[in-house]
């Protein structure tokens, strides 16, 4: 199975209380900080609802 490396590269501040939770689910504390989940849909849903505040790297 596919690992996906998801980081977080913008800050949470002003953001709406789902998309903190969401971070927070993903493992995500501080900026910049990098955490490895496998590649299944509910992950990817949940990237895609915070697309704009991570980068993700397939490995």
């Amino acid at each position: 199975m596919a690992k996906l490396e998801v980081t977080l590269v913008r800050s949470l501040i002003g953001r709406p209380q789902d998309q903190r939770a969401t971070v927070q689910a993903l493992g995500l504390t501080k900026t910049h900080t990098t955490v490895q989940h496998d590649d299944t849909p509910a992950i990817r849903g949940m990237i895609n609802k915070v697309i704009h505040l991570v980068k993700v790297v397939e490995s």
